[in-house]
C-alpha cells in the first residue's frame, strides 16, 4: 500500500524534484519502517524527490491530527497536501494544478464518492503558521473543510484520487481500519467532533482566519454574512456542485 501510494504521486507528478514527502511511522511498526527504507526510499531518490521520515510513539486513530500537525510543522513548501497510504493519485501533472492557483484557498480533489469535504485537503502553509496547527480533531478533513466552507475558500481542482479504503472499495481491511474509532455522532462526548466546545473552537478559528484574509485584501463578504445570519454557511457544501451524491443532507 505505502509503496504504490507514494509512487503514484511521484510518477504522475510534473516536477517530482519539487515535492517533499514527509512520513511518520509508529515505533511499534518497525516492519513498515524497514520496508520503506529498503523498497520505497530508493525509488523516491530515483525520481529526484525529497523525503524525511520519523518514528514516533503510537498515539492512535483518536489523535490522527497530532500526526498531521507535527508533519505540517516540519514542512517548508508553500502548499501542504494531506495523504494516506490507502490513496492513489490518478491524474497526471497534478502538481501543476496546485501551482497554478493564486490566493488563499483549500483545494479539493474529487474522491471518496465525491464527498463534499476536501478528504485530502491541500492548503497554504500559512494556515499552520497562523494557528500552530492544521486541525484540533481526529477528523482533520472535516475540521479544515468546514472552516473553509464557512469562509467560502474551497476551490475544486481537476485532480482525481482513489481512496482505496475498505468501506469504499472493499480493499485494505488492515489493522488500522479494523481498530479505528470515529469520534463523531455523540455530541455530549467532549471528544466528539460536534461537541459544543469543539464547534466553538472551529468558529473561533474561522473568525481569526477571516480577519487575517481580510487584512490581505481577500473578499470576506460571504463570512460577514454568515456571521450576521444572512448567509447559510453550508449552502455551497451541500449544493449539487460539491455534494452530487447527497452524502451530507438532501438539497433544499
Amino acid at each position: 500500500m505505502l509503496e504504490s501510494s507514494v509512487m503514484s504521486l511521484l510518477e504522475l507528478a510534473a516536477a517530482p524534484d519539487k515535492i517533499e514527502v514527509l512520513l511518520m511511522f509508529d515505533e511499534d511498526d518497525q516492519a513498515s519502517f524497514d520496508w520503506f527504507h529498503a523498497n520505497v526510499a530508493p525509488k523516491i531518490d530515483a525520481v529526484g524527490a525529497k523525503f524525511t521520515v520519523w518514528q514516533t510513539p503510537r498515539v492512535g486513530y483518536e489523535h490522527l491530527h497530532k500526526y498531521v500537525n507535527f508533519l505540517a510543522g516540519q514542512a517548508r513548501a508553500p502548499w501542504l497536501m494531506f495523504w494516506n497510504d490507502d490513496a492513489k493519485m490518478l491524474t497526471s501533472d497534478w502538481d501543476d494544478e496546485i501551482r497554478s492557483v493564486s490566493g488563499f484557498y483549500v483545494l479539493r480533489m474529487p474522491t471518496h464518492n465525491e464527498h463534499p469535504y476536501a478528504i485530502f485537503p491541500i492548503l497554504p502553509r500559512t494556515w499552520y503558521e497562523l494557528f500552530g496547527y492544521l486541525s484540533c480533531h481526529q477528523l482533520s478533513d472535516a475540521w479544515i473543510s468546514q472552516i473553509a466552507y464557512m469562509l467560502d475558500i474551497v476551490k475544486n481542482i481537476p485532480v482525481e484520487v482513489l481512496h482505496d479504503r475498505h468501506d469504499l472499495t472493499g480493499n485494505n481491511r488492515d489493522s488500522t481500519f479494523k481498530e479505528r474509532v470515529i469520534l463523531e455522532g455523540n455530541p455530549s462526548d467532549p471528544r466528539d467532533f460536534n461537541h459544543a466546545k469543539i464547534r466553538q473552537h472551529r468558529l473561533n478559528d474561522a473568525d481569526e482566519l477571516a480577519k487575517w484574509l481580510k487584512s490581505q485584501g481577500q473578499d470576506m463578504t460571504w463570512f460577514d454574512n454568515v456571521s450576521t445570519g444572512k448567509q447559510d454557511p453550508w449552502a455551497r457544501m451541500v449544493s449539487p456542485e460539491y455534494d452530487p451524491n447527497r452524502q451530507l443532507k438532501v438539497w433544499k
